[in-house]
């Protein structure tokens, strides 16, 4: 099984089938927290759903089109990033993420990011990689800007969410530029 040690504290692990309970409560404790940002979360209503996506994700890693692990920090799953699809034609991909409130504020998903695009840039020989973020979502916004992205600009209405649309933030960032 994929995983990739961030430090001490945070591993990220290629989700499989037994981790569909445990992923389901993560969503579950966080669904007012995550349904702010994420269109998918109010859909979620069983771990049962997990069944079926899981091996679609598992497919996509087998694939090399990109994955979606879990976030561990000190074991507990606290939650999710990964790979959009790969374009390996342009050597680029997007990354996605999300964490349980209550894990906020101590630097897991930056230092998960971090070792994402290292992973992206020094193994898989990528060259560009994107992250997408709701303008509102300020910190969700905080790690790209953190991380010496550049602000592309912004899609309007670029995702519906429930009953609207919101304006995404586009950020990208280089492998010439992480490396200088």
């Amino acid at each position: 099984m994929f995983t990739l040690k961030v430090d001490q504290e945070i591993e990220l692990q290629l989700f499989q089938l037994h981790h569909s309970e445990e992923l389901y409560q993560l969503v579950d404790v966080n669904r007012n927290h995550l349904s702010q940002w994420l269109p998918w979360v109010d859909s979620m209503s069983s771990p049962i759903q997990y069944h079926s996506i899981i091996p679609s994700w598992l497919k996509q890693f087998a694939d090399n089109n990109g994955f979606n692990t879990g976030i561990r920090y000190n074991g507990v799953l606290v939650g999710s990033i990964g790979f959009h699809q790969m374009d390996w034609n342009n050597r680029q991909t997007s990354i996605g993420y999300y964490l349980a409130e209550g894990y906020e504020g101590k630097g897991i998903m930056t230092r998960s990011v971090q070792a994402l695009i290292n992973y992206a840039f020094l193994d898989l020989n990528l060259n560009r990689i994107e992250i997408r973020c709701g303008i509102e979502n300020k910190k969700s916004r905080a790690i790209p800007e953190r991380l010496g992205f550049t602000q592309e600009g912004i899609i309007r209405e670029g995702e519906f969410l429930y009953n609207h649309y919101h304006d995404l933030a586009v950020y990208s960032i280089l492998a010439k530029d992480w490396k200088n």
